[in-house]
């Protein structure tokens, strides 16, 4: 094929205007044209098969009564309000009215347990927060211990402590004069997990959005036709949901598909022919349960799949083969982070997709390995993966994040120089694609989710058993990596029926952290591998598990005692 990487990466040039705001770009301008208004935005079904069809008409409309709403709750440029809503046009509606009055949206998960919900609503002290009946248990549960949060508005729940949704809306103008914002502002405060402790809350600009658009063109294979529709499975409270499918699409004009209930297959090609689904974006661990589950899709669904996005872990050879021949597409790998989003990957219609590989920096994003100098490594030399906060002709990159909330000593230390550092290691061979090298920290990806462990570490001490956890991937075929625990009970515990043990913590966990956080393994050991100044060697337990998984047979002697072989000195 014609390779255009070079032509495109070296004449692309930023635009970026001094005034710039989310909710106008997605949604207002469309609804301020009468051809335009009638265009659909969202298709949505929840979990009984119930749908929807919203305008960006509607869309405005509902968006400028929420925010006279939060104006009157005195919500003002820079507060935050906090999003639980998971994939519904709720969801939208307040996203586009909390950037209308300047507000920073805190996208949470519907997914989150009471104490992943209390620590980053304390940590950002938010005033406002938007909960359907999902997660309005857990929400209200906490909402007496965040001092900050003064108002909640609940949709489909009734409780005396809650300003219902509808009734808010309904008294309301729908008219309303955005607050205009500079693209520099904060719009988005996400926060990400963190191996050494509580998750850090990334804060994002307006112009964060123009940052990820040749990244979201590029992986969509020119992102968008005229009869483009987006769908995909991503929490829309998760970077990859909130930039990797809902705000490009709507920036475009397009509609996106949004649903309501537990991921299946079945469900999922459901959609992708019911929809006339062109464009998604699918984590390799749903790609694999589809590709099992159904090898042959073409022969069952009328599908109009054009682009598939992927990143999370590497898709490799097998399923990039499967895309190819049962759906047509070949998958775009992408590779990105909280902090700085859509800036390595593949565009197969502009230049060669090679299958394992993260791609090569999008247009606009000045991307390298740099060694231990801090320096470019040479080709094929595994170095750690960073951004630049200039692009290659020397201007400012709008991806990068505004810094880490109320941490500074955290964001200088994402750092070095102009590089922002990613964690993760890679090496790039002499035609610039990027191949992914492992994490150079302890977060890891288990199933397209980022885990952090000190956060399940945390929990699992709160329970009375624990002694002492740590938590490290489990390598796994169909999710990259499973939770995996190693816990050293306490004496009282430490002669009772493991089983009941195990079960018991695993729903400790599940119940007050995200269902994919809980462990799906724990190994109770005596003791754990700690350098000299009393810090877990997970590096140590990590090796371990990959020893295991490369000789499966051998006897683990699980429950033995797990020392490391010396102790180190802390690095």
């Amino acid at each position: 094929m014609n390779d255009q990487y070079q032509a495109l990466y070296q004449t692309f040039r930023w635009l970026v205007p001094t005034q710039f705001n989310i909710a106008e770009a997605c949604c207002h301008r469309w609804a301020s044209s009468s051809p335009d208004a009638r265009r659909i935005a969202i298709y949505y079904e929840d979990e009984s098969g119930n749908r929807e069809v919203w305008t960006f008409a509607r869309l405005a409309e509902a968006a400028n009564q929420l925010a006279n709403g939060l104006v009157k709750m005195g919500v003002g440029r820079g507060d935050r309000v906090g999003v639980v809503l998971g994939q519904r046009p709720e969801t939208v509606v307040a996203h586009m009215a909390i950037y209308s009055v300047g507000g920073v949206v805190l996208p949470l998960s519907a997914q989150f347990g009471p104490e992943a919900l209390e620590s980053r609503l304390c940590d950002s002290e938010t005033r406002v927060a938007i909960v359907d009946h999902a997660s309005s248990a857990n929400l209200l549960a906490v909402s007496d211990n965040c001092p900050a949060l003064q108002q909640i508005i609940g949709i489909g729940f009734a409780d005396e402590r809650v300003l219902p949704w509808r009734s808010l809306l309904a008294r309301q103008p729908n008219e309303f004069k955005a607050v205009q914002t500079r693209s520099a502002d904060p719009a988005i405060l996400l926060y990400s997990s963190d191996a050494s402790g509580a998750p850090k809350g990334a804060l994002l600009p307006h112009s964060v959005l123009i940052g990820n658009l040749p990244g979201f063109v590029a992986s969509q294979d020119w992102f968008p036709k005229p009869a483009d529709v987006f769908w995909s499975p991503a929490d829309w409270a998760s970077t990859g949901g909130i930039m990797g499918a809902l705000l490009p699409t709507l920036y475009f004009g397009h509609p996106i598909v949004g649903t309501r209930g537990r991921f299946s297959v079945e469900r999922a090609f459901e959609l992708l022919e019911r929809y006339q689904v062109t464009n998604t974006f699918l984590a390799p661990s749903v790609v694999k349960m589809m590709m099992k589950a159904v090898p042959e899709p073409r022969h069952r669904y009328q599908l109009a799949l054009r682009s598939i996005m992927s990143s999370g872990e590497s898709v490799g050879e097998t399923v990039f083969e499967w895309c190819q021949s049962a759906l047509g597409v070949t998958p775009n790998e992408m590779f990105g982070q909280t902090e700085m989003n859509y800036v390595v990957g593949n565009s197969n219609k502009r230049w060669p997709a090679r299958p394992g590989s993260m791609g090569r920096p999008y247009p606009g994003h000045n991307v390298a390995v740099l060694n231990e100098d801090g320096v470019p490594a040479a080709a094929g030399e595994t170095g750690e993966i960073a951004v630049n906060r200039q692009d290659a002709h020397g201007y400012p990159d709008p991806v990068m994040f505004l810094g880490y909330w109320r941490n500074e000593a955290a964001t200088q230390a994402k750092f070095k120089g102009d590089w922002c550092l990613t964690g993760d290691l890679a090496s790039v061979d002499g035609d610039g694609y990027f191949w992914h090298a492992g994490r150079a920290d302890d977060v890891f990806k288990s199933a397209g989710h980022r885990i952090g462990p000190g956060e399940i570490e945390s929990c699992l001490i709160g329970h009375p058993a624990v002694a002492n956890a740590a938590v490290v991937p489990k390598p796994d075929t169909e999710r990259g990596a499973l939770v995996k625990a190693y816990v050293v009970l306490t004496p009282e515990f430490a002669h009772r029926d493991r089983n009941d043990i195990l079960e018991n913590l695993q729903e400790h966990v599940r119940e007050r952290l995200a269902p994919y956080e809980y462990p799906k393994e724990i190994e109770f050991v005596d003791e754990l591998p700690m350098t000299t100044n009393g810090k877990i060697q997970r590096g140590v337990l990590r090796l371990r598990e990959e020893e295991r998984a490369q000789a499966p047979a051998a006897n683990t002697d699980v429950g033995a005692p797990l020392v490391a072989p010396a102790q180190q000195p802390e690095t």
